[in-house]
C-alpha cells in the first residue's frame, strides 16, 4: 500500500484528545518557561502562541541559559464589542499578568503579550470572570468574527453583531478541554466528539468578517467566509455570501498568493448558520492537510472552482443562494472623532496607534481609558483597523469623556492622513514569524514618509498604507494602496495599487528595499502622483492608471508576474 503523506500538525491533533494533549503536564514543568513541542502547538487552539523575546536571544544563549519564554494570548471578542466593566477587566488583568500593555488586533479583539506561564490559567480565569474567553483565539478553527463597528446606525450594527456572535458560537469547537485545564471543569468521562470539525479540526486557520456597506472596515473580501450584510432603512434583509479569501503567501513561492473571496450569492438571515457551517465543514473535508502553506480556503476553492464549491455548499446547506445584491464599498478605514447616530447617542472613534494600548511619557493610553471606563455607560468597540470605538455616548457624557481622552493623549489633530489610514503588525521581538521590524518602526517610518508628502503638497491625501515583518498579511498589506512586507532585517517589498476600499489586491513593484531605497522610491512615486494625478484620484488608482503596476485579473495565473 502506497503511504500517505500527511503534516506532522496533523498528526498532533489526532493524538491531542480533542485539544488536550499534555498541557497539563507542561504547565506543571517549572523547570522550563516554554512547553512541550506538540502542546506548544495544541495550546494555539486554547488561544495563546508560545513566544520568546528575539531582541535577548543571543545574549542568553551566550549565557547558557535558555530563550525568554512568554506567550501570547488573544481573546475570542465577536465583533469587538465590550462593556466597561469588562475593559476594566482587561486592562488590570493586562497590568498585573502581562507585560502592561493591550494590543488592539486587525481581527477586532485585543490580545495580552509577555504572559509567564505561571501566570496563562491565572489570567484565563480572571478574563471568564467577566464572560470573556479566548477559545479558537488561535489554532486550527474559525477565529474571532468581525463586524463592522458601525458607529453611524447603532440599530443595525446591533442586529449584525448579533449574528457575529451566533456565527461566533455555532463555529466553536465543542470540546470541554479549554473548561477542565483552564477553569477546572470536570473531567468528560469518554464519548466525546466534535461534531462538526472531528478529531483534527480544520487544515488552518479560519477567518470569518460581517460587512455593513459603505464601509468595507473589516477587508470582508480578504476572509475565508465572508458575510455582507444587505439593509432596507435599518431592517437587515440578509447577506451577500463570500468565500476564499486569504492574506498570507510565502516570499519567492509562486504556488503561494493573496486572494479575495468570491461571491456565492444571498441568502436571508434564517440560512446563515446552515450556510456558515456548511462552508467550513467544505474546508474540513476538501482542505490541503500535507502542506499547510496550500492548505487555506483560498487554494481548495481555487482547486474546486467556485460552481463546483457553491453547488456543494448549497447542498450540504439545504438551501439556494439567490443573485447577489448590489452593493458599494467606499472606504476601507475608521472614521474619527465624534459622530452621532440616528438616535442621538455619540460615538468617539480614537487613533491608537498600532493598536497598542500603554502608559508612556507622552500619553497615558491605558491610564486614560481605565478612567473612562469606570464613568462610561454605553460599550467599547474594538476596529478591525487596531483603533477603539467610545461609543453609546449619551449627551450629557460627552464632554467628560473628551476632557479625559484629551487630558491622556487619546485625542491629537497632529496625525496626518495617511498615518491615521494605516497600520502594522506586531512583528519583532516577539514574533517568531518576523523577518523585519512592524509595530515599533513603523512610527518612525511614517515621519519620514510625511516629510515627503509635505514636499510634494500631497500631505491631506489619506493613503493606505501597512507594513508587516513577514509575508503572511496580518495587517492585510496585500489590499493597501501601499503594502510594505518584511523580507529581511530592515529590508521589505514595495507592493503597490490596492484601491483604497480593500477590493483590489496590490501588487509587487520593488524587492527587497532598503529604508533608503524605500524612502527614494516613494519620493520618485509622490513626485508623480503630485504632478499627474486626476482630479479626487487616490493614489492606488494612479498606480494601476498611469502604468506603475497591472491589476491582479487571477492572482493564481498572474500575481507573480513582473510589474
Amino acid at each position: 500500500m502506497m503511504d500517505i503523506k500527511i503534516n506532522p500538525n496533523e498528526l498532533i491533533k489526532a493524538n491531542s484528545r480533542y485539544l488536550r494533549g499534555t498541557l497539563k503536564e507542561s504547565m506543571a514543568d517549572q523547570a522550563t518557561g516554554a512547553l512541550l513541542a506538540d502542546d506548544a502547538q495544541i495550546s494555539k487552539f486554547h488561544g495563546f502562541y508560545e513566544q520568546d523575546n528575539r531582541d535577548l536571544r543571543l545574549s542568553r544563549q551566550q549565557q547558557f541559559l535558555e530563550p525568554y519564554y512568554s506567550f501570547m494570548l488573544r481573546a475570542r471578542l465577536p465583533g469587538g464589542v465590550c462593556t466597561p466593566q469588562q475593559w476594566l477587566t482587561i486592562d488590570t488583568v493586562g497590568r498585573d499578568l502581562g507585560n502592561s500593555t493591550i494590543r488592539l488586533t486587525t481581527r477586532q479583539t485585543f490580545q495580552y503579550h509577555g504572559i509567564l506561564k505561571a501566570n496563562l490559567k491565572p489570567l484565563i480565569k480572571r478574563i471568564n470572570q467577566v464572560m470573556i474567553d479566548s477559545i479558537g483565539g488561535c489554532g486550527d478553527v474559525n477565529r474571532n468574527v468581525l463586524c463592522n463597528p458601525n458607529p453611524h446606525d447603532s440599530s443595525l450594527h446591533q442586529q449584525v453583531h448579533q449574528w457575529a456572535k451566533r456565527i461566533s458560537e455555532h463555529l466553536l469547537p465543542k470540546t470541554r478541554a479549554y473548561h477542565e485545564i483552564w477553569l477546572d471543569g470536570e473531567a468528560v468521562a469518554g464519548g466525546e466528539t466534535e461534531p462538526l470539525y472531528g478529531e483534527t479540526y480544520l487544515p488552518r486557520k479560519f477567518k470569518t468578517a460581517i460587512a455593513i456597506p459603505p464601509h468595507n472596515d473589516v477587508d470582508v473580501y480578504t476572509n475565508d467566509l465572508g458575510f455582507v450584510a444587505i439593509a432596507q432603512a435599518d431592517r437587515l434583509l440578509g447577506f451577500n455570501v463570500l468565500a476564499g479569501g486569504g492574506m498570507g503567501a510565502t516570499h519567492d513561492d509562486n504556488t503561494t498568493y493573496p486572494r479575495l473571496a468570491d461571491e456565492l450569492g444571498f441568502v436571508s438571515p434564517e440560512h446563515t448558520l446552515a450556510v456558515a457551517e456548511a462552508v467550513v465543514a467544505m474546508q474540513r473535508d476538501f482542505g490541503d492537510r500535507i502542506s499547510r502553506r496550500h492548505a487555506r480556503l483560498k487554494y481548495t476553492i481555487e482547486r474546486m472552482g467556485v460552481t463546483a464549491f457553491k453547488a456543494e455548499v448549497e447542498k450540504r446547506a439545504g438551501i439556494h443562494f439567490e443573485t447577489a445584491k448590489p452593493v458599494s464599498f467606499t472606504s476601507q478605514g475608521d472614521r474619527y472623532g465624534w459622530l452621532e447616530d440616528s438616535s442621538g447617542e455619540w460615538h468617539l472613534t480614537l487613533y491608537i496607534e498600532n493598536g497598542r494600548i500603554a502608559d508612556t511619557p507622552g500619553a497615558t493610553l491605558m491610564s486614560g481609558l481605565r478612567e473612562i471606563a469606570g464613568i462610561h455607560q454605553g460599550d467599547f468597540r474594538i476596529t478591525p483597523s487596531q483603533n477603539l470605538i467610545v461609543a453609546r455616548v449619551p449627551e450629557t457624557q460627552k464632554d467628560r469623556i473628551q476632557q479625559l481622552a484629551l487630558q491622556h493623549g487619546l485625542l491629537s489633530d497632529r496625525q496626518s492622513p495617511t498615518r491615521l489610514a494605516s497600520i502594522a503588525c506586531v512583528a519583532f521581538p516577539t514574533c517568531p514569524q518576523a523577518m523585519a521590524e512592524g509595530e515599533r518602526y513603523f512610527p518612525e517610518l511614517m515621519n519620514r514618509i510625511e516629510k515627503i508628502t509635505d514636499n510634494y503638497g500631497i500631505e491631506k491625501s489619506a493613503i493606505v498604507m501597512r507594513m508587516t515583518g513577514c509575508p503572511n498579511g496580518c495587517a492585510r498589506p496585500y489590499v493597501a494602496e501601499i503594502g510594505l512586507i518584511g523580507k529581511g532585517p530592515g529590508r521589505y517589498n514595495l507592493q503597490l495599487g490596492g484601491d483604497g476600499t480593500g477590493l483590489r489586491l496590490n501588487r509587487l513593484y520593488r524587492k527587497n528595499l532598503n529604508e533608503h531605497e524605500l524612502l527614494k522610491t516613494l519620493d520618485r512615486l509622490f513626485k508623480l502622483y503630485s504632478e499627474k494625478r486626476l482630479a479626487n484620484e487616490g493614489f492606488g488608482d494612479f498606480t494601476i492608471r498611469y502604468g506603475l503596476v497591472k491589476p491582479v485579473i487571477n492572482p493564481a495565473e498572474d500575481y507573480h508576474d513582473t510589474p
